[in-house]
């Protein structure tokens, strides 16, 4: 079952191929975002990465949690769903 993680304190500059090499040494990542605002594009810093494994996941945390990345130390946490009033899901921080 797959693992996804919050990935928090993003450099601006950190996109989403910058962010999958920095977790792709823990394990297989399937998904990776950057989130963006709607309005000009830019990242909002903060992101998501999805690995295949609980155990890589896991790995990535402890090897990357208040670590620099682009120059900055980021924050990496299990990210939780919840429901919202609207139907979708929203992902949080555990």
């Amino acid at each position: 079952m797959s693992t996804k993680l919050y990935v928090g304190n993003l450099h601006w500059a950190t996109n989403d191929d910058s962010l999958r090499n920095a977790f792709s040494e823990y394990g297989q990542v399937l998904d990776v975002t950057v989130m963006r605002d709607r309005e000009t594009g830019r990242s909002r810093g903060f992101g998501f990465v999805t690995f295949l494994d609980a155990q890589e996941a896991d790995a990535a945390i402890a090897g990357l949690n208040d670590q620099d990345l682009d120059s900055r130390r980021i924050r990496v946490n299990l990210a939780n769903t919840r429901p919202s009033g609207s139907g979708g899901r929203e992902w949080v921080v555990s």
